[in-house]
């Protein structure tokens, strides 16, 4: 067996994808160079399939407008374009666009068949029955109906003041891409890159993965996506992306945006306790985590699995109840950080206050202070 063919075997043997995040929580925006830097110092648990950032607070001079990030994909430009122009009528029978434009990318890094990535900044502005809507509400409406009626259309990001930019090729080439580290300053950042598991690679199922400002990054394996995908679409949200990460970003937005839930009885939907724990609880406990698994039982995330969700003001770690997949929380300061791995966290801040390993089923929530 030659070098080259014993080093390629041991590449294969990696078999996890890789998270970060950042948040700082006194609200001061920083740059997105540190978040590369930690993200690709775990190079080797992904395959450059699959790569991608989210970040908060990162257009403050369009903060009230919703921020749509387009990809438009297909064989050939004139393709992208043909859907580009399907889209923009579309967008403009049902919002005002007070800005859109290519976003910036840095053709000299190279990256595999991307797509043209637009970005438009609008206000709702629904008539007819959309009206009845709430504005919420409308957007998703909206983001659904795009991404499964306009072919080669979709939209990835589709909140206020924040961005995913993803695509196919390891994270630290994507960021270069999209140019993370020299356009933009955020007050949190989430990281992925991706090792494959069950679905194919491309642009659209990268991580993260966003509805509004909700983002997720998942490392792991949802077996459950079937069940999962189902009882969702009963709530609406249509899966169109391959990958079964997109459950868990709809999940959320519908506990906790629509239904108004804690992250704390969340946590207990997503990654409940085994019913042998469950008998063990006090009577009132023991009420709460039984109803919770007749009522949301469809929504029980099976498999390893470890997850950071963002949006404004917050970030929450979470893995799945027996902590299949790693986890480690830092803070240094106003500064918070969550990754598979505590080398990167050391790479960017190798001072810190406080490193922990949360506990299986139990977030961790970091808030911005108001």
């Amino acid at each position: 067996m030659t070098r080259r063919t014993r080093r390629r075997l041991i590449e294969k043997e990696i078999c996890s994808c890789s998270i970060f995040g950042a948040m700082n929580r006194s609200g001061e925006r920083f740059g997105g160079g540190g978040v590369i830097e930690a993200i690709a110092n775990m190079h080797v648990r992904g395959n450059g399939l699959g790569g991608g950032f989210a970040a908060y607070g990162i257009y403050p001079h369009y903060r009230d407008y919703y921020a749509f990030h387009l990809m438009f994909t297909g064989t050939s430009e004139s393709v992208k374009r043909s859907s580009k122009a399907e889209f923009d009528a579309f967008l403009h029978q049902g919002f005002q666009v007070v800005h859109d434009e290519e976003i910036p990318c840095d053709d000299s890094v190279w990256v595999r068949d991307p797509p043209l990535a637009w970005r438009y900044f609008v206000l709702p502005d629904p008539k007819g029955e959309d009206a009845k809507l709430s504005e919420e509400d409308y957007i998703v409406d909206k983001v659904m109906w795009v991404n499964t009626r306009i072919d080669n259309a979709y939209i990835f990001s589709s909140g206020k003041d924040m961005g995913v930019f993803k695509g196919v090729g390891f994270p630290e080439e994507i960021g270069r891409y999209f140019m993370l580290d020299r356009e933009y300053r955020g007050n949190i950042w989430t990281a992925h890159g991706r090792f494959p598991t069950n679905t194919q690679a491309w642009w659209g199922g990268a991580h993260p993965f966003g509805l509004l400002d909700w983002t997720v990054v998942h490392n792991g394996e949802i077996s459950s996506y079937g069940t999962n995908r189902r009882y969702l679409e009963m709530y609406g949200y249509k899966c169109t992306l391959q990958t079964d990460t997109e459950v868990i970003t709809y999940a959320v937005d519908l506990l906790m945006r629509r239904q108004r839930l804690p992250i704390e009885l969340v946590a207990r939907i997503l990654s409940p306790p085994i019913w042998n724990a469950i008998d063990r609880m006090g009577e009132k406990e023991r009420s709460i985590a039984r109803t919770l698994r007749m009522v949301y039982g469809p929504l029980l995330m099976n498999g390893p699995f470890t997850i950071i969700i963002a949006h404004h003001g917050e970030m929450i770690g979470l893995t799945d109840r027996v902590r299949l997949r790693p986890l480690t929380a830092a803070a240094r300061g106003d500064m918070m950080y969550l990754s598979s791995e505590e080398a990167p966290i050391r790479l960017i801040s190798p001072q810190l206050d406080e490193v922990w390993t949360p506990n299986g089923g139990e977030p961790v929530v970091g808030q911005i202070r108001c």
